[in-house]
């Protein structure tokens, strides 16, 4: 597997009650706990970051099968919902990805969606794990 582009970006402060910015700069933002978590709410969020990353990445992937297919999309919407869970176990996360495809049959709405669920790479990271490695350094 060869690396095409690697973003990176860096927390700082106390993860939720802090910083995120990107190495290049692009993406900046003071991080706060929800309301619903007993916080401020004056931040972004974790959730906020990966609901906007797994829908452009959702969105990206409906183009291209639908541009495969020779589908054309007017207006569509894909709307990632990123919903928090407590557990014995700790904190978990869980998606739903809606895509709004007017003007399409449901039939060929939902092949289409499920197209492009098997080729999103977000999809795919979350559906069968992507590789992770986490070290420290002083």
């Amino acid at each position: 597997m060869s690396v095409i582009y690697v973003a990176t970006a860096v927390s700082t402060g106390s993860g939720r009650d802090g910083h995120v910015e990107t190495s290049d700069g692009k993406v900046s933002l003071d991080l706060a706990f929800p309301k619903e978590l007993g916080g401020t709410g004056a931040g972004s969020n974790p959730e906020h970051l990966v609901a906007m990353g797994y829908a452009a990445g959702f969105s990206s992937a409906l183009s291209a099968e639908a541009q495969r297919r020779r589908i054309e999309l007017r207006g569509a919407e894909v709307a990632c919902s990123v919903s928090l869970h407590r557990s014995s176990d700790g904190l978990s996360l869980s998606f739903e990805i809606v895509a709004h495809l007017p003007g399409l049959a449901l039939d060929v709405a939902n092949s289409l969606v499920a197209e492009a669920h098997a080729s999103c790479p977000y999809s795919k990271a979350l559906t069968h794990g992507a590789p992770v490695r986490a070290r420290a350094e002083t």
